[in-house]
């Protein structure tokens, strides 16, 4: 017995290192790229870079303005990012601690979209945007992501909202406070660790986004920093200026890898928290 489980922790280590490299290996080869010059790329991929070309970076961050995107993106990613999660807040809210006609149901729809793919929601959702005026606008974007609530995330804050006790919210509600006092003054501080999971998800989501903002963006001017990208990927078959565009891709990657590092933590602990508490 106690051989199988040494096997068995073997294999999964050995699993786990696989995966590491099979992601690491990639940004590493990337990122040394990124200083080399297209000559000596083409004449051997593999060759470690024999000095540091920086100039890849400012002809990347210029070329492929990479500043308006990442401007664009801020803005596409702050207020959805804000907008979104007040409203998966209050939603969680409404299905977990407020008692009406129909919630049990409402809940069973939630459910059952997350075995529709939502790919089928695209064409509707094109045609709405289009006859709202909404489409080749950042704030239509907004609009569109914000509202469009992701299950998981109201299933994750839902669960955690709803093991907090209710003495609370009575004892308000015979003080005389409204629902949107008591949420706002006690439900949102008792969930702090559940919403700003949600919110580092989201971040994570929205600055990955690329089919949203590639449907629904037509002027590059407006372009996010993930269609920025494919845009600048689908030059290189005429240009074929790979070492430019391996550092156009690291500085992409830089705001959302120091992102991630900074809120490791936080993520592991609130999903953790909030799976268990669901």
């Amino acid at each position: 017995m106690a051989e199988r489980r040494t096997l068995m922790d073997g294999i999964w280590r050995l699993l786990l290192l696989l995966w590491a490299v099979s992601i690491i290996f990639p940004v590493v080869w990337i990122l040394y790229q990124s200083f080399r010059t297209n000559t000596a790329f083409f004449q051997d991929i593999w060759a470690l870079p024999t000095s540091l070309n920086w100039d890849n970076y400012s002809k990347a961050w210029n070329d492929y303005n990479i500043g308006r995107s990442l401007v664009n993106t801020v803005y596409y990613v702050g207020v959805s990012l804000v907008l979104g999660t007040f409203l998966t807040t209050l939603n969680a809210y409404a299905l977990t601690r407020m008692n009406f006609r129909g919630r049990k149901l409402i809940w069973a729809l939630i459910m059952l979209s997350l075995f529709l793919p939502g790919i089928n929601a695209l064409v509707p959702q094109y045609i709405l945007m289009k006859s709202l005026h909404l489409t080749n606008s950042l704030t239509g974007l907004i609009i569109l992501d914000s509202f469009g609530e992701n299950v998981f995330f109201l299933m994750l804050l839902g669960g955690f909202m709803s093991s907090l006790p209710r003495d609370l919210e009575e004892s308000a509600f015979m003080d005389g406070a409204s629902i949107f006092q008591t949420f706002w003054r006690i439900i949102v501080p008792l969930s702090t660790p559940g919403i700003v999971t949600v919110a580092i998800f989201k971040f994570l989501g929205l600055y990955n986004n690329f089919l949203g903002p590639f449907i629904y963006l037509g002027d590059p001017a407006k372009y996010t920093i993930g269609v920025n990208m494919y845009q600048a990927n689908m030059k290189m078959q005429y240009t074929s200026d790979w070492v430019t565009m391996f550092a156009g891709v690291i500085i992409v990657m830089v705001p959302s890898i120091l992102f991630y590092m900074m809120f490791q933590k936080r993520i592991m602990e609130g999903a953790t928290m909030g799976a268990m508490k669901g």
